[in-house]
C-alpha cells in the first residue's frame, strides 16, 4: 500500500509546481489592492516565483541525483510548506515577493526529480503514457491555479497558499518510490553531463511551447476582464478549460507519442497551437475564446509530453539532470511571458496574442528541426 501511495504521489507531484506559479494568475488586481501595489506590479508574483524556480532548475535536478532523489524531494516540499505559510503572513509586497521566489527554488528540488523518477518507475513502452498522465496534472494544476485562486479570493486570497501547503505537507509524509541514498551507484553526475546541445535545444522548444501556450493564462485572464467584463471567479473557471482538456486526453496523447513517436507530436502540437492561440486574440465571442482555450490544453500536452518523452531519451545517466535543465529552460519562458507581453498587451492587444502564435507556429519547429540535421 505504501508503494502504491509513494507511485501515485509522483503523479500529484507534478501538479503543485505548475499551481503554485500560476496561483495569482487571475487574483492580480485583488492583490495589488491588498498589499497596496498596481496590478501591473502584481503581475511580478507570477516572475518572482517562476524566475527562481527555472534559474534554480538549471543545476537542482543534477545536484538532486548526486544527494539522493527521495531525500531531495522531501526536503523541497517542507520547504514549500515554509514558504507558502510566509505568503500566508506576509503584511508587505517586498516580503511576498520573497516568499514566492522560495516557493520557486523549493518546487525545482521536486519537478524535475519527480519525472526521472516516473521514468524509471515505469515499462520504457508505457513511457509515453505515464508522461501523459504526469503532464496532465501539471496542466491541470497551471490552469487550476486561477480558479482556485479566484474562488479564495471572493473570501480571503491566503485561502489559496494555505491550501497548497497542505498538499505538500501530505506529499511530504508520503514520499516517493526509492531510497533516501543517490539514485546512481557508479559516480556524481557533473553539471556539466546535462548541458548537451540536444538537451538544449530540447529546452527551447519547451520554453517556447508552455510560454506561448499553458503560459498565456495571465494574458487571456486580461482580456476575459477587460473584453468580456469577467470577475475573478468566472475568469478562474474559463481559464482551467486548457487544464480539463488536458487531463481528459491524456491517455490518448501519451499513446500517440508511444505509437507515432515524440517528436512528430511534438511538432503537431506546436503549429496547431500557434493557430488556436492567434484565433484567441481575436474572435470576439466569449464561447469561441474557450473553445479554442480548451483545444489549445491537448496542443500544450503534445509539446510538453513530447519533449519529455525525448529528453528521457537523450539525457543519458543524469536523467534528472536533463530533465531539469529542459523544466529549466521551459519554465524560463513561462516567467518571461508576463513581463514581455502584458506592456504588449496594453499597447495592442492583437499583437500580444499574434508574437506568442508566431512564435509556436515557425520557431518551435525550426529549432526542433535543427536538432535532427545534427
Amino acid at each position: 500500500m505504501i508503494a502504491g501511495l509513494r507511485r501515485g504521489a509522483l503523479f500529484a507531484g507534478a501538479f503543485l509546481g505548475p499551481f503554485g506559479g500560476g496561483m495569482t494568475a487571475a487574483i492580480l488586481p485583488e492583490l495589488g489592492a491588498d498589499l497596496r501595489v498596481p496590478t501591473a506590479t502584481a503581475s511580478l508574483s507570477i516572475t518572482a516565483y517562476l524566475l527562481p524556480f527555472a534559474a534554480v532548475m538549471l543545476v537542482s535536478g543534477t545536484l538532486g541525483e548526486r544527494w539522493g532523489r527521495s531525500r531531495t524531494v522531501v526536503a523541497g516540499y517542507a520547504l514549500y510548506v515554509a514558504a507558502s505559510l510566509a505568503c500566508i503572513l506576509a503584511t508587505s509586497w517586498t516580503v511576498f515577493l520573497a516568499a514566492r521566489a522560495l516557493q520557486g527554488v523549493a518546487n525545482a528540488f521536486t519537478t524535475p526529480l519527480l519525472l526521472a523518477a516516473l521514468a524509471a518507475a515505469v515499462e520504457p513502452e508505457r513511457l509515453g503514457r505515464a508522461l501523459g498522465w504526469s503532464g496532465s496534472l501539471q496542466a491541470a494544476g497551471q490552469t487550476s491555479a486561477p480558479l482556485v485562486g479566484g474562488l479564495a479570493a471572493e473570501v480571503d486570497w491566503r485561502l489559496a497558499f494555505g491550501g497548497a501547503a497542505v498538499v505538500a505537507l501530505l506529499l511530504a509524509v508520503v514520499g516517493i518510490p526509492g531510497g533516501a541514498g543517490p539514485a546512481r551507484s557508479d559516480g556524481r553526475p557533473a553539471l556539466r553531463s546535462a548541458w548537451t546541445g540536444p538537451v538544449l535545444r530540447l529546452g527551447v522548444v519547451a520554453g517556447i511551447g508552455w510560454g506561448c501556450l499553458a503560459g498565456l493564462n495571465f494574458l487571456l485572464a486580461l482580456r476575459l476582464e477587460e473584453v468580456f467584463g469577467l470577475g475573478s471567479g468566472p475568469r478562474g473557471l474559463v481559464l482551467t478549460a486548457l487544464g480539463v482538456t488536458g487531463v481528459l486526453t491524456a491517455r490518448l496523447i501519451g499513446g500517440a507519442v508511444d505509437r507515432i513517436g515524440p517528436r512528430r507530436c511534438v511538432l503537431t502540437g506546436a503549429v496547431a497551437g500557434g493557430v488556436l492561440v492567434a484565433l484567441i486574440g481575436v474572435l470576439p465571442t466569449l464561447w469561441a475564446v474557450v473553445t479554442l482555450w480548451a483545444l489549445a490544453g491537448v496542443c500544450s500536452q503534445l509539446v510538453l509530453v513530447g519533449v519529455n518523452a525525448l529528453v528521457l531519451g537523450t539525457g543519458g545517466r543524469n536523467g534528472g539532470g536533463a530533465v531539469s535543465v529542459v523544466q529549466a529552460v521551459r519554465f524560463a519562458g513561462t516567467a518571461a511571458s508576463p513581463v514581455a507581453l502584458t506592456p504588449v498587451y496594453h499597447a495592442d492587444p492583437l499583437v500580444a496574442f499574434l508574437a506568442p502564435a508566431g512564435l509556436l507556429a515557425v520557431a518551435a519547429p525550426a529549432v526542433l528541426a535543427a536538432g535532427t540535421r545534427r
